[in-house]
């Protein structure tokens, strides 16, 4: 058996991120992953960080090439009734927001670690957690045929939505919440320039569009699809014409296409389980709550319970105190349900949920009313820049 102060079950950008965070502060910890570096480094996923995750990325060290390579937006643009408007992020919220691949994070994280010397065991299997409401919890694992067993002071659940962390708590300790979208994003990734320098959140009769990007020379753009859709059923040159007949005439006329390198289709849903602590296992990120990808709040999510958790375990390394680790679950959840709040209102305004013509127009109200509306355009800036954490 070895031993560890911190087994995190996950390498993702929240396990790497509270991994070298800890590390940091002299903490030790050893990460648990099922599947390869490789594969955990090409996951496609989010690229829009708010203001908060990219303080803890300059916090712990990896925030040099983020600020190099990275794209701050000011603004973000919402497409309706054949119209572009614009909102002034940094005007009305003070802060902009920033496009940075959660590949190339999670690449920046996996070398700063690697640099550090952490512990990262890829590829294990029969992951297992063991007595965590017990004074010394313990992590179990199998790596090539060989078993092995990690003893710790305490567990943090990275491991995603379905992962073994949440599973392993017992039904009656646990309350979920959940809502599930009738549609799912069509995404594709195009060696292509962006259409526009910001994101273009469309609605449109037809459906939902997002106008995104991964670098000047990288675009991701999805569309709203049925939930039984398949990869195969849409073609390039489908999702192209697609794309351009949601986007207003200006803008489509400036859509520059090309061969796609990634195409999927990601189911919609907002999840929420409760408490996020159990003992001395922590949940963090996916693997807790989840939220639809309209206004980028996954990742960033995530970061914040990395946050409030790894200045929980600083304060109790450094004096004992369990002030922080206590309120874990209530400080984290606080900050979740405002997103998931802020992350369905968004999904909901956007995207059409059937033909009902009346539904259609109340969307149209509802859009019209926070382009005119001072206080309206405020507060979505707000939520969409990520609001503050509470003292």
């Amino acid at each position: 058996m070895t031993r560890t102060q911190v087994a995190i079950i996950g390498a993702g950008p929240s396990g790497l991120l509270l991994a070298r965070l800890l590390g940091r502060h002299g903490i030790d910890s050893t990460i648990v992953e099922q599947r390869s570096r490789a594969y955990v480094e090409s996951r496609i996923r989010a690229g829009l960080l708010e203001r908060s995750t990219v303080e803890l990325l300059d916090e712990c060290g990896v925030g040099a090439r983020l600020h190099a390579e990275g794209l701050v937006h000011d603004g973000v643009r919402l497409a309706f009734a054949g119209q572009v408007h614009r909102l002034d992020l940094r005007e009305l919220a003070g802060h902009p927001m920033t496009v940075y691949g959660q590949t190339e994070l999670t690449k920046d994280l996996g070398e700063a670690l690697a640099r550090a010397g952490a512990r990262l065991v890829y590829e294990a299997e029969r992951v297992a957690v063991h007595e965590p409401d017990g004074p010394r919890p313990r992590v179990s694992y199998e790596l090539a045929g060989v078993e092995h067993e990690l003893e710790c002071d305490f567990i943090a659940g990275c491991d995603g939505f379905h992962g073994v962390c949440r599973a392993s708590v017992p039904a009656a300790a646990i309350k979920l919440y959940e809502r599930v979208y009738p549609f799912g994003w069509l995404g594709v990734l195009a060696e292509v320039p962006p259409v526009d320098d910001e994101l273009i959140y469309a609605n449109h009769a037809r459906g939902f569009a997002l106008c995104s990007m991964r670098s000047r020379e990288r675009s991701r753009y999805y569309v709203q699809c049925p939930l039984d859709d398949r990869v195969e059923s849409w073609p390039d040159a489908r999702f192209w014409d697609e794309l351009r007949a949601r986007q207003p005439s200006h803008e489509a006329g400036r859509l520059i296409t090309g061969p796609s390198i990634e195409k999927s289709i990601a189911p919609l849903r907002s999840f929420v389980a409760e408490p996020m602590r159990f003992g001395r296992l922590f949940l963090v990120g996916d693997a807790a709550h989840i939220v639809p990808p309209t206004g980028a709040k996954g990742l960033n999510l995530a970061a914040a319970d990395v946050r409030v958790l790894y200045q929980g375990l600083v304060e109790h390394y450094r004096g004992g105190a369990t002030r922080l680790l206590d309120e874990y679950s209530a400080r984290a959840l606080s900050r979740v349900w405002k997103a998931t709040r802020f992350s369905w209102w968004f999904t909901s305004v956007m995207h059409r949920f059937s033909d009902d013509s009346f539904a259609y127009k109340l969307q149209l109200a509802e859009l019209e009313y926070l382009i005119d509306s001072p206080a309206a355009s405020r507060a979505f800036a707000e939520n969409y820049v990520g609001l503050d954490f509470p003292a």
